[in-house]
């Protein structure tokens, strides 16, 4: 019984920790925020917070994989979107719903942390789901490590130009541009024709 309270009182803090620094990266540079800064905003000791982080870049990096793990659950519960190697039309429509909140990172500088911890995480995933895909004995023409490198770097430049410009076209239109312009050059990495691909 004691367990499940300690874990339940754990998670608590923790969930207010990661609003914390949400909260704060809407309102300052994410250089500037300090531990302080953060315990003060969760109404939190500074014992609690290093019982649960070794320092602010532990708890940032904590939070952003909970929003990479929730749109790749995300990415699971919507069928055909479940072949393609980046999840692009969650992804677009997650940024279209949270508009307001990747804008203030984006003014705070968290948005490049946030896609720089978003391109680490997607490349490890697309070089893995393209070995998967590479029939037994067949090589790829180019190394996946470079392909997962380019596709991940791809997605990144299209969100952070389509923040910057204020969302001028629809996720799905976004989508299509990325599809268009990013997937050829990767199935044709991958030896295979561009019409045949799952994206």
């Amino acid at each position: 019984m004691r367990n499940k309270k300690e874990d339940r009182r754990s998670q608590r803090t923790r969930r207010l920790l990661h609003r914390a620094i949400m909260s704060l990266m809407q309102e300052k540079r994410y250089e500037s925020i300090t531990v302080q800064d953060i315990i003060d905003r969760a109404d939190v000791g500074r014992s609690t917070f290093y019982a649960h982080y070794q320092d602010k870049e532990d708890l940032i990096n904590s939070n952003l994989q909970e929003i990479f793990d929730d749109l790749s659950q995300s990415l699971a519960d919507n069928g055909p979107e479940n072949q393609r190697l980046l999840p692009t039309l969650v992804l677009f429509r997650h940024v279209q719903e949270n508009q307001h909140l990747f804008e203030a990172m984006n003014r705070g500088g968290g948005l490049d942390l946030l896609l720089e911890k978003g391109q680490t995480y997607w490349r490890q995933r697309v070089e893995a789901d393209l070995q998967a895909r590479l029939p037994p004995g067949q090589n790829p023409a180019m190394p996946l490590s470079l392909v997962a490198d380019y596709l991940s770097g791809a997605l990144g430049t299209f969100l952070k130009w389509w923040l910057r410009q204020k969302l001028p076209f629809s996720p799905e239109r976004m989508d299509e541009m990325f599809q268009q312009i990013v997937m050829p050059g990767v199935w044709a990495a991958l030896g295979e024709d561009s019409s045949t691909g799952a994206d």
